[in-house]
């Protein structure tokens, strides 16, 4: 199973987007990217739906639970 640190990066990277350019569509830190990327902190609910929708993914895509 793929953890939700390892698919955030991933999908970033994807998208080519820095860690900084991404945070500033979301409205928080670099430092919390940064901390969901190495698994330190995990962002809310609401900031996780925000991501899927984002990438265009689905939530249990964006956990790992599915691919």
């Amino acid at each position: 199973m793929i953890l939700f640190s390892e698919r955030l990066r991933e999908l970033r990277i994807e998208k080519q987007i820095s860690q900084s350019e991404l945070a500033k569509i979301l409205g928080v830190s670099q430092r919390s990217i940064s901390s969901w990327e190495t698994g330190y902190r995990e962002p809310d609910y609401e900031m996780l739906e925000q991501l899927a929708d984002f990438f265009d993914v689905t939530m249990g895509y964006l956990l790992g639970t599915e691919d």
